[in-house]
């Protein structure tokens, strides 16, 4: 009976790791909120822009999944959404350093992938580790509603999983 139940135990532990894919947030709750960098001014992000839904994009210069999906952020919503008073994309840099080398390293990224769309410094991970464990994998997008809920969430780049993120902005958006 005690192996039964520790198997059944087992069973459910992996069964959760492979639901939550390293997110410390779940769909529904409210986003963490951050302040971020950007112009020399910091901002509360998810204050400044509640009301909006906000996409935000964790990345790094040496992740090729990351890099391999950017073109398609580029295209399939960055390209559809940008002028779209109602959306905000920002990329979240992962594990960039301070000043010179973080704009060495965005600039890399942007070189590699042509993407137009903003992307910041993550010092330090400290805003990937508010939504994610301090060593989970990078490639990972999160979708905000206009509430400041986590409206959804990505892990790595299935093709599937992106169409579904971006009939949910289509949702969110009300453009079908």
């Amino acid at each position: 009976m005690k192996i039964l139940l520790l198997a059944l135990l087992l069973s459910c532990s992996i069964i959760s790791a492979q639901n939550d894919r390293g997110y410390i947030v779940k769909v529904g709750e409210e986003a963490p909120l951050f302040d971020t960098e950007n112009n020399n001014t910091i901002n509360n992000l998810l204050k400044k822009y509640k009301g909006k839904v906000i996409m935000l994009q964790f990345t790094a210069s040496w992740c090729s999944v990351c890099i391999k999906e950017m073109p398609f952020i580029e295209k399939e919503i960055w390209e559809k959404y940008k002028n779209n008073d109602d959306f905000i994309l920002l990329g979240l840099a992962k594990d960039t350093e301070r000043q010179p080398q973080e704009k060495k390293e965005i600039n890399l990224m942007i070189e590699k992938t042509n993407v137009t769309y903003p992307i910041l410094s993550d010092t330090n991970s400290q805003i990937f580790e508010l939504f994610a464990a301090k060593n989970a994998g990078v490639t990972r997008n999160v979708i905000i509603n206009q509430n400041g809920e986590i409206a959804f969430l990505t892990r790595l780049f299935e093709q599937k999983e992106f169409n579904e993120m971006i009939n949910i902005i289509d949702e969110l958006l009300n453009n079908d």
